[in-house]
């Protein structure tokens, strides 16, 4: 079977010669091979003329089959559209596929079959009619998965069989999507953290563009600019369009730091406690970027995203859209790291403050602690001293995976929780299956230096 592959559209893969329709024999035309087979033996040695012909007969047909198979000459294209390509865990998307034939002669029965992972539900099939030249079907279906990740589905698979369904070829397409899983997300009450700000600056406002031209600091000019704001003098200086810089508000920074390390978190599965942190982080970076701040995720391993640009912290506007994408997209697939402690992270906020545009002074720091041990509570005590505000949502592992007491020598949540508040931080105990947006509204409400046991969800 040939391809064809217009612009958009994956093409088969025609490869495979005379030796692989063979293989494409069911059990059926195995069946009726070794038959005949049987039949024409035992009327060599019997004697039989007329059960001679009867086993030449059932020998010949499947092989005749799959000549015919393997030099059907159709010209198919076929494709895929996911709507949307990025979905929260729980929810579905919907998969399209539409199989063009381009030859000038009809297909026969064809079964069309795309591959998808166990977690996204059984593998679809759909048995498709002639198709006549120049003739397109559609067909869809819909995938879902509760757990988060990046899926590839695909390649398209279509399964040629003969009238008699003694073959089956399978010929693959090239091409594949991948469906993008990220964390439940949920709707956070608009409080007011111990000592943050608003995410734009009330009274921090940039006028470059009203200072004059000797104080105008101009920048390229991109797509959608008002022409009117075009800066001549500098655009004749740098040969290429530029234009004044509008009046901008300061952003506010914050950091939502997520722990990873394997040996803070105990359990697995969509209720284990270090999903819920996943989820819960995600949630934040939501709802700061809604309210106007300049964001990064951090974890324990010092990585910030989306980048290292402007201390890592996102942009406004556009740019934040797409940072908010990138760190959907990283938490859709983030996992335990090998870590021990969260030196790197304590190392990255000070940098942060020190460096980075003045993030120590007034920047908001979320973190999502697992178990912390004395070292690493200590070191989570003094990250309070480089941040403006500081909440700390503190989930103990063993609680969450029902044991009766800790495997670890590790302090009490009540000692972890007491250490984090003498430090400054408002830290929260996050219980099992409590409701993030309810402890979200506690920690609000929340003097500076305090906190609340949480409550179940």
């Amino acid at each position: 079977m040939s391809t064809g592959a217009p612009s958009g559209a994956g093409g088969e893969d025609g490869g495979g010669g005379l030796r692989a329709s063979l293989s494409g024999l069911t059990t059926r035309g195995r069946s009726f091979l070794a038959a005949g087979i049987a039949a024409a033996a035992c009327a060599y040695v019997l004697g039989q003329g007329e059960l001679l012909r009867v086993g030449l007969l059932l020998t010949a047909l499947p092989l005749i089959c799959v000549i015919a198979l393997h030099r059907t000459r159709h010209r198919v294209s076929g494709s895929r559209r996911l709507t949307p390509g990025r979905v929260p865990a729980g929810a579905e998307a919907r998969v399209q596929l539409r199989m063009d034939n381009v030859s000038r002669m009809p297909t026969g029965l064809l079964m069309l079959q795309d591959r998808v992972p166990y977690v996204l539900g059984p593998r679809p099939r759909f048995v498709l009619d002639r198709v006549e030249p120049g003739g397109r079907r559609e067909v869809s279906y819909r995938v879902r998965s509760d757990l988060r990740g990046r899926y590839p589905l695909g390649p398209l698979q279509l399964r040629l069989t003969d009238p008699f369904g003694l073959v089956e070829l399978t010929r693959s397409f090239s091409t594949y999507d991948t469906l993008t899983v990220i964390p439940r997300t949920e709707p956070l009450p608009p409080v007011r953290l111990a000592g943050d700000s608003s995410g734009y600056g009330d009274g921090s406002r940039r006028s470059l563009a009203l200072a004059g031209d000797d104080d105008v600091i101009p920048r390229t000019y991109r797509r959608g600019d008002d022409l009117r704001r075009v800066h001549w003098r500098s655009t004749a200086r740098y040969g290429e369009l530029m234009v004044r810089r509008e009046e901008q508000p300061q952003r506010s920074r914050a950091t939502v730091l997520l722990d990873t390390r394997a040996i803070a978190f105990e359990g697995a599965g969509p209720d284990s406690a270090f999903e819920w942190a996943v989820s819960a982080a995600a949630s934040t970076l939501v709802h700061l970027l809604e309210q106007g701040f300049s964001v990064r995720l951090l974890t324990d391993t010092g990585t910030s995203v989306p980048g290292e640009g402007a201390g890592g912290f996102s942009s406004g506007g556009h740019e934040s859209a797409e940072a908010a994408g990138l760190m959907m997209d990283t938490l859709a697939v983030i996992g335990h790291s090998d870590g021990a402690g969260i030196s790197r992270a304590n190392d990255a906020v000070r940098g942060a403050g020190q460096g980075g545009g003045g993030f120590g002074g007034d920047g908001l720091l979320i973190a999502f602690f697992g178990d912390l041990d004395d070292v690493q509570t200590e070191l989570a005590a003094k990250m309070r001293q480089r941040a403006g505000g500081a909440v700390a949502f503190v989930l103990d592992s063993a609680t969450w995976a029902g044991e009766p007491a800790l495997t670890q020598d590790l302090p009490s949540v009540e000692e972890r929780l007491r250490r984090l508040r003498d430090a400054g931080w408002t830290a929260v105990a996050v219980p099992p299956g409590a409701a993030f947006g309810e402890l979200w509204r506690q920690a609000g409400a929340a003097p500076l230096g305090t906190g609340t046991s949480g409550g179940r969800g």
